[in-house]
Parts: structure tokens; sequence; C-alpha cells
């Protein structure tokens, strides 16, 4: 064997990954060494949380923590009306190679994301996703030299000047993250390794329904997997998801239009107001402009004393629709004056709204929380009730719940960073309906991303320590980190909210010193913001 001989525990994190999706591939061939841990193995569905998207639920999955206590609720962290995108600063909750660290393990992770900036810990990290394009790793200059062994390395496939969303370019970033990956495990010679693969989420993303670049992502990471594991023959693998993926079949619902119908959501027209994450904002960031720093032309000011007489760019396009020119001329319209004359929820002046619609749920603008709150304190649990009442009751145009539960923050969530959740949490019913924040001018539509998140991904795992036999009911992303935990017999923390896997017999629990986290910092960086927004995220 070439590799090191204590690789102990191997994870395997497939974004996305969901069993539709994998027993299309297995029955074709296209991922024999994945199915052949799914049938020697235990394996089952792994459930994920709420809301099931990739910036909360890896932290929850790492951590072992909802996100009430981690902190992480969206790609987007809100300071009043400002946002940021999130980093691994905003984690405030210990990461399970930093637990195995503190009882001399080492670990080797690559690719797993909002693990930027790294933090100290016994071994190596290259960040994924939210990280910028050339990271700081750990340890310091790690980078430089996986780059200058391996050829190359991106986090992001589309970063470069000519974005690569090519089938190649899937396959390269693939190849990259194994060699990574294997040449980090040959330096520090870790019990952990846990290498994750975004790709099989982003394709779903990127070319939906497009079944020849889903085999071509899961046949490279085959490659990938299968040599790692010929390579350094773990003791053990286990394979993990952050949520699964599948088609959209039911309707887009803009709910921040039905908040403006009952009152509670103002709007503006300009340039100058709040975005919304709206058509424009995206265009901005696939573009790879900053849109906070712009000095408007001539036309955008016109625009903007069009938007101000009632002349949107919502309006005109419900009109170029009718006529079958929207798409057509949208195209040949530049971003900044799309945004000009756009309606924006006017987030001051509001009384609820949603913010991000990753985040799935509805922000009330309280009165000494918010900067010029208007709902006032005392007000508070009579208005979340009333939306609960009103959203809880809303349906599509087939007659047909939109959320399967609509619910205060506390159902979902509990722990000290509560209060950086949404005042209220609506939940997509089976995830067949897309909630979205924008303000187009009517409630429904026909989404826009025909396939996206659903909420049951996959587990499996097989080893010498592991109960082949065992059965996976119930388990859930917060039994993830436990388990690692008893694989590696490193007692388990006990304020997790997940418990060890039936797979592995369960170690100690012990109380742990309260986490000290560093300081939460900016993630400033255009090529990240640009990314998520071509995924949609934003």
């Amino acid at each position: 064997m070439n590799g090191s001989e204590d690789l102990e525990l191997l994870v395997v994190g497939l974004d996305a990954g969901c069993q539709p999706v994998l027993e299309r591939l297995f029955e074709a061939g296209d991922a024999p060494t994945l199915r052949r841990l799914f049938e020697i193995g235990a394996s089952g569905p792994l459930e994920s949380q709420i809301p099931p998207w990739t910036a909360s639920a890896w932290p929850s999955l790492y951590t072992g923590k909802n996100p009430g206590k981690h902190g992480v609720y969206d790609f987007l962290s809100f300071d009043g009306y400002d946002w940021d995108v999130v980093n691994a600063t905003h984690v405030r909750e210990r990461a399970v190679w930093e637990l195995l660290s503190d009882h001399g393990i080492s670990s080797v992770v690559v690719n797993v994301p909002v693990t930027h900036p790294p933090r100290e810990f016994d071994g190596a990290l290259v960040p994924g996703m939210t990280a910028p394009e050339r990271p700081d790793c750990h340890p310091e200059g790690i980078l430089e030299d996986v780059v200058e062994t391996c050829g190359d390395y991106r986090v992001y496939p589309q970063s470069g000047p000519e974005p690569d969303r090519s089938i190649e370019g899937y396959d390269r970033t693939i190849e990259l993250r194994g060699k990574a990956f294997r040449y980090l495990l040959e330096r520090f010679t870790p019990e952990f390794g846990f290498l994750q693969f975004q790709q099989t989420d982003s394709v779903f993303h990127e070319r939906p329904g497009d079944w020849e670049a889903v085999s071509a992502v899961y046949r490279a990471v085959e490659r990938e997997l299968a040599t790692t594991i010929e390579t350094f023959d773990p003791e053990n693998v286990l394979v993990v998801s952050d949520h699964g993926m599948g088609e959209v079949s039911g309707h887009e619902f803009r709910v921040n239009e039905f908040l403006r119908d009952r009152g509670y959501v103002a709007t503006k027209s300009g340039g100058e107001g709040m975005p919304t994450w709206s058509r424009a904002w995206e265009n901005d960031l696939l573009e790879g402009d900053d849109a906070g720093e712009h000095e408007s032309t001539p036309l955008e000011r016109a625009m903007e004393l069009a938007a101000t007489a009632g002349v949107t760019t919502q309006r005109v396009a419900n009109a170029l629709d009718r006529v079958g020119l929207k798409e057509p001329i949208g195209r040949r319209v530049p971003n900044d004056m799309i945004r000009a004359a756009s309606e924006q929820v006017d987030f001051p002046h509001s009384r609820a709204y949603v913010r991000s619609k990753s985040e799935l749920g509805v922000r009330i603008n309280l009165q000494g929380r918010e900067p010029q709150g208007v709902v006032p304190e005392s007000a508070y649990d009579a208005v979340r009730a009333e939306l609960v009442e009103q959203l809880s009751a809303v349906e599509t145009p087939d007659g047909e719940p939109v959320f399967e539960d609509v619910a205060p923050r506390e159902r979902y969530f509990e722990g000290p960073q509560l209060e950086r959740a949404p005042d209220i949490v609506t939940v997509p019913a089976a995830f067949d309906n897309a909630v979205v924040a924008a303000l187009s001018g009517e409630r429904f539509a026909d989404p826009v991303e025909p396939w996206n998140h659903k909420r049951t991904g996959i587990v499996a795992a097989a080893g010498s320590a592991i109960d082949e036999d065992a059965s996976l009911a119930g388990a859930t992303i917060f039994d993830v980190a436990p388990t690692i935990c008893s694989l590696l017999d490193v007692p388990v923390d006990a304020a997790m909210d997940g418990e060890t896997l039936p797979i592995a017999d369960p170690a100690e629990t012990r109380q742990y010193p309260a986490y000290d986290p560093d300081p939460v910092t900016a993630t400033d960086d255009a090529v990240v913001e640009d990314r998520l927004s071509d995924l949609g995220y934003l």
C-alpha cells in the first residue's frame, strides 16, 4: 500500500445525495464503488434539518447541533438590515475534527462548506463553499503545496474568467479534489478523513434534468472514491449527505407579494432601495459585479424616475411576457437599469418580510431589535400568531396547501443563537413548492428552478467497526458527529442534538467546556457571492 496505514474512518460527503438519484446511477453502473458500500454495509435515508440547504446543514452535520446552537441558518447572516455571506466564524460551535484533535486524533478535511477561515486543530483543512477562491487553509501555506503537487486547485469550477460549466469542467474539479485529499492523507497520515463533493448538488442547479451531466459527475466521484479507498484502505467508510434533490412539481410562491397584499410589506422603487435578491440582483452577481459600489447613469436615473411614477420592470416584464418578448428583451437590458426600475422591499418601513428564500422564514421588524423596527415588543406574539395563521391557510392555484408547516422558530431551533433565526419558519409541502422573496406582481408562478432540495438525504456505512446489519431508520444529520466520535472512541459532547447511530457502539457522553470561537468576521468576497447567486441561493 502506498498510503497511510492509520486511516480509521473515511467520511465521504455527497451534497444532495439521495436514494432516487443514486438508485438510477447504480442501475446504470455509474458508481460501482458507492453501490458496493451501500450493498455490503448498513444504509438508509438521512433526514436533514430545516432549512435543508448547504450552508446551514453542513455545520449541523459537522457539529452535531441545530442552528439554534451553531448560529448559521442560511447562506446569509443578517445584522439589522445589512447582510453578509456566512463563513466559519459564524459557526459558534466546535467542529467534530476540533473535538477529535482535543483527544489526540488528527484529521484531514477537504471541501466541507462553511469552514473558512479554518481554526487550529491537529491536521489539515482546505475549505469548501463560502470560502474565497484561494482561501486561507490550515496549516498556513498548505494550499500552495497542494497546487504545486496536484497541478491546480479550485473551490469553484466557474470562478475563472471563462466560467466552465462543461462536463469536462466538473471532471477536472472533482479530480483535483480527490488528488488534494490523497496528497494530504499521505502527508499528514490522519486517523480521520472527511472529503466532500459539491458538484453532486451544483450539477442539478446548473444543468437541471441533464442526466448525462449528473452521470458524469458521479462517475468522476466514483473514480476519486475508488482510488482513495484502494490507496489508503480505510478501516471504516461513512457516506453522508446534507439533503436530497428532486424535481419541483408545484408552484413558486412569492411570500413578500402575499405579505404586501396583507399590509405587512412596504415597497419602494429605484436603485437606492434595499435589494430583495431579485433576478436583477442575481444577474449582477452572476457577472461578478459589485452591486454595492455603483454610480447611476443618466438612463438609470430616468428609470428610477419612471419607477417612482409606477412604471416598474415587473410591470414591463408582465406586459412583455404576454407577447412572448420577456426573455429575449430581458437578456439585453443592463442589470443596473433593471434594479433602478425595480420595486423592492422597504425593510425599515415594513412590519414583516422574507429576507432570503433559503432560510425558509419570515422576519418581523421588531422595535428594539431592528434598527428601525416598527412592531412594538408588546405586539410581537400577536403579530407572529396572526402571520402563522394567515400563511398556514395559503393554498396553491390547484387548491393544495403551500406549506406543510408554518410555526414559531422555537419549534425547530433551540439554543443560544436562537435570536439569529427568522421569527416564523415556513416549510413547503413536500418541498414541491418553491418559496421565493422576489416582488414580481403575482403571488404564484412556475418554479424558476425545476430541480431543488428535498429534506431526505442518504447515509451508508461499512467497515470493521460497523454493524452492517443495523437499521438506520430515523437517522438524522445531527447523528453524524456523535457517530464519528463513537467510531473513533472519543466521548460524545452531551450538548450534541443527535445520537450515535446503531451501526456503532456508542461512546460515553461528556460535558465539555464552553466553546470559545473566534470573533465573527466579514466574508467580503465578490467571487463567493457570484457563485452562490449562480446556483440560485441568492
